[in-house]
């Protein structure tokens, strides 16, 4: 098994924690409120939302994947920082056995923060994956981050 490891960095102007409370702690029910066409809907299958919680994701129609099972490895509210894991789902393509976030909210000085994001591709066997699927994920990273600090500004009290 090999892995595959790139970082994404994107600078908001949202707070450090009101962003995480919404990246984080309120994802699983904003997302799909603001984006719908990404993920429809996110069910608990076990836990309570904290560490080794199970969750599965329906993706929207905009998607072209159906569902994908995660994990949560770790979520420090005091730090700003999440981990979790894919396990399961089309998502993996065939050629994964997983993938992992890291999450970090970072504060700035002038009031905003930066979301520093870590994907880890667990791969499977040898499996080589095509740069343009990295740089896919990373730019649909960007337009949920940017969708949700959009979906803050416009909603003051979130």
């Amino acid at each position: 098994m090999g892995a595959i490891t790139y970082d994404v960095e994107i600078l908001s102007s949202i707070p450090a924690a009101k962003m995480f409370k919404a990246v984080v702690l309120d994802a699983d029910t904003l997302i799909p409120k603001i984006m719908p066409q990404a993920i429809k809907n996110v069910e608990i299958l076990e836990g309570d939302g904290g560490v080794g919680t199970v969750k599965i994701i329906h993706f929207g129609e905009g998607s072209q994947y159906k569902s994908a099972k995660h994990r949560v490895d770790a979520i420090d509210t005091e730090n700003l920082t999440h981990s979790y894991t894919i396990v399961e789902g089309d998502a993996l393509a065939g050629i994964l056995e997983s993938i992992t976030y890291h999450v970090k909210i970072v504060p700035t000085e002038d009031g905003g923060c930066i979301c520093k994001n870590r994907s880890i591709y667990h791969t499977k066997d040898d499996v080589e994956i095509n740069e343009e699927k990295i740089k896919e994920g990373k730019e649909k990273a960007m337009q949920m981050l940017k969708a949700i600090e959009a979906y803050l500004h416009a909603n003051a009290d979130a």
